[in-house]
C-alpha cells in the first residue's frame, strides 16, 4: 500500500504519517510535507525521486505525472488499465493526503495550485480504490479502519471523496472570486464590475446552529469561498448557543447600528429581521433609551445593536429594559459583562469588531438564485433635491437622514418617522404605501411631531403625505419619480411639509 501526501495545513501530518508508516505503507511526499515527516524520523520517498522527474518551471510541475497520475486513476478491475501500468511501470498509490492554501488569504497567480487540486480530484474520482483526505479531522477514521481491517470502507472513501470534491470547488471558487476583483470593464466613462455569467460560490460549514428558522429545521453558519468572516470573530460572552435568526437579526441589527458612523453613539434594536428601534443621542445610555421607547413592545425578545462599548450607564439602562435575547457591542467595560449576566442570564452578549464588505447578494428562490449588487446608498444628503416651497432646518435635515437610513434597512413598504434623532414609528412589509404610513403613525403616536417621515419608495398618491402630515411631520423624504409626483407635491405645499426626493429607491424584500 502506497500513500501520497502533500498539505499546506500540516495538523496532525507527522502523526497520521507514522500511523502509516508502522502499518507498512510506503510513504511519498514533496516540498514542506516531506521535510516535516522526514524531520521527524519517519521514511519518505520524495515525489522526484518517485516519479524520475525533479520538479520543473518553477515548482509548477511536481506531481502531474504519469506515475502519480497513473497510480491513482488506474481501475483496478479494468484489465487494460492493468496492462498500461505494467508496460510503463506504475504501481497503485491508494491513499492521497492533501489540502490547499487558503487561496484568499493573499491570492496571486503564482499561488493558483494545479497540482495539489489534479491530485485531490484523481483520487476522488477513483474512490472506489483510493482513500482522498483532506480534513485533519477525518485522520482519526481512517487510521482505525486501516488498522482494524487493512483498508477503508468503501462508505467512508465515497464520503471522503465528496468532501474531497468540495474542497478543490471551494478554492476553485476563489479564485474566480479573485480573477472577478480583478477584472473591470468601463462603461459610459465609468469603471463598473458587470455581474458575471457564473457565480461558484463554494460554501464551508463553520458551525452547527441550535436549530434553523425553526426548531424542527437544521441549521448551519457557512462562509464563502473559505474566506474569514466578520462573525468568526465575533466572540460570545454568555449565554446558549446561537439560532439561526440569532445570527440573521443580530447581522440586520449590527449593520444599523453603524448606518450613521461611529462617531456617535447608536442603537438599533431588530425583531424578525426588522428594526422596532433606533436612536442616535449624546451618550450611549441616552441611545438606548432612546431606541428602546421606540417600540417596547416588540423590543421583548429582540436583538440589540450598539456601536460603542458598553458602559456602566448603559448597563444601568439596559437592567430596567426588556428581556433581549442578544446583545451585540464593539466591546465592554470593565464588570459590565458580570453585571448583564447577573441581571439577564438568557440574554447571549456578543463581542464583534468590524462588519463585512461584500460585492454581490444572493438569494435562493426554490430551485434556483437571484443575484444582484449589494444595498448601498447612491446619493449624498448634498444631491438630494427639496421640491417644495418650505425649506427644511438643518435638525429637521438631520431627522431626515436617520429616517432615510432607517427606511433602508425596514422591509418594503417600508415608512420611518423620527423626531429628534430617535425612531418613533417605523412601519413594515404592507402591502401599500397608506397602512405603512398609517402603521407607522399609529406607532409614533404623536411623538414625530416636527419630525422627519421617510418612503422607501415614492408615494403614487397623496394619501401617503396626508397620513405624514396627520402625524406631525414637517419633513419628507423619498425617491421621487411617480407619475404623480406634482400632485404629491401639491399636498406636501399645501400640507405646509417640506418634501425631498433622493433620487433613488430603496426597496428592502
Amino acid at each position: 500500500m502506497r500513500a501520497l501526501l502533500s498539505v499546506y495545513d500540516k495538523t496532525g501530518i507527522v502523526e497520521l504519517a507514522a500511523v502509516l508508516h508502522s502499518l507498512g505503507v510506503d510513504l511519498v511526499s514533496s516540498g514542506g510535507t516531506a521535510t516535516v515527516i522526514a524531520d521527524a524520523g519517519i521514511p519518505v520517498t520524495d515525489v522526484a525521486d518517485f516519479t524520475g522527474m525533479k520538479p520543473m518551471l518553477g515548482h509548477r510541475v511536481v506531481t502531474l505525472h504519469p506515475y502519480v497520475h497513473g497510480g491513482l486513476l488506474a481501475d483496478r478491475r479494468d484489465p487494460s488499465h492493468l496492462t498500461d501500468l505494467e508496460n510503463h511501470g506504475i504501481e497503485f498509490i491508494d491513499i492521497v493526503v492533501g489540502n490547499l492554501y487558503p487561496f484568499n488569504s493573499d491570492p496571486s497567480i503564482e499561488l493558483i495550485d494545479i497540482g495539489g487540486p489534479a491530485m485531490i480530484r484523481a483520487g476522488a474520482k477513483n474512490h472506489a480504490f483510493v482513500t482522498v483526505l483532506v480534513d485533519p479531522n477525518d485522520y482519526p477514521v481512517v487510521i482505525e479502519e486501516l488498522r482494524e481491517k487493512g483498508e477503508t470502507k468503501a462508505a467512508t472513501r465515497r464520503r471522503l471523496a465528496r468532501k474531497a470534491f468540495a474542497h478543490t470547488a471551494v478554492y476553485d471558487a476563489s479564485i474566480v472570486q479573485w480573477l472577478d476583483d480583478q477584472t473591470l470593464t468601463v462603461m459610459e466613462g465609468e469603471e463598473t464590475k458587470p455581474l458575471p455569467d457564473l457565480v461558484p460560490i463554494g460554501l464551508e460549514k463553520v458551525t452547527d446552529l441550535r436549530y434553523g428558522e425553526n426548531p424542527h429545521q437544521r441549521g448551519g453558519r457557512y462562509r464563502v469561498n473559505g474566506q474569514p468572516s466578520w462573525w468568526d470573530s465575533v466572540k460570545q460572552h454568555s449565554g446558549v448557543g446561537l439560532s439561526y435568526l440569532n445570527i440573521f437579526d443580530a447581522d440586520a441589527a449590527w449593520s444599523l447600528a453603524h448606518a450613521m458612523g461611529g462617531d456617535e453613539p447608536a442603537v438599533a434594536i431588530i425583531k424578525h429581521g426588522n428594526p422596532c428601534g433606533y436612536a442616535v443621542a449624546g451618550t450611549l445610555a441616552e441611545a438606548y433609551e432612546q431606541a428602546f421607547a421606540c417600540d417596547p413592545r416588540s423590543a421583548f425578545g429582540g436583538i440589540v445593536a450598539l456601536n460603542q462599548p458598553i458602559d456602566a450607564a448603559t448597563v444601568t439602562a439596559m437592567e430596567t429594559a426588556a428581556q433581549a435575547d442578544v446583545v451585540i457591542a464593539p466591546g465592554y467595560d470593565e464588570g459590565v459583562v458580570d453585571r448583564l449576566i447577573e441581571k439577564r442570564k438568557n440574554t447571549r452578549l456578543l463581542e464583534a469588531s468590524v462588519s463585512s464588505t461584500y460585492e454581490f447578494h444572493v438569494r435562493q428562490l426554490s430551485d434556483s438564485f437571484l443575484v444582484q449588487d449589494h444595498a448601498r446608498f447612491v446619493t449624498a444628503p448634498d444631491e438630494w433635491k427639496v421640491v417644495t416651497k418650505r425649506q427644511p432646518s438643518p435638525s429637521e435635515l438631520v431627522d431626515a437622514v436617520i429616517a432615510w437610513r432607517v427606511a433602508a434597512a425596514v422591509s418594503s413598504n417600508a415608512i420611518v418617522m423620527v423626531k429628534d434623532r430617535t425612531a418613533y414609528g417605523i412601519g413594515a412589509g404592507q402591502q401599500n404605501r397608506v397602512e405603512s404610513s398609517m402603521l407607522a403613525a399609529a406607532k409614533a403616536d404623536g411623538r414625530a411631531k416636527g419630525g422627519a417621515c421617510a418612503s422607501d419608495a415614492f408615494f403614487p398618491f397623496r394619501d401617503g403625505i396626508d397620513a405624514a402630515a396627520d402625524a406631525g411631520v414637517v419633513i419628507v423624504v423619498q425617491p421621487g419619480g411617480s407619475v404623480k409626483d406634482d400632485e404629491v407635491i401639491e399636498a406636501a405645499n399645501e400640507r405646509g411639509v417640506t418634501m425631498i426626493f433622493t433620487g433613488e429607491r430603496q426597496f428592502r424584500h
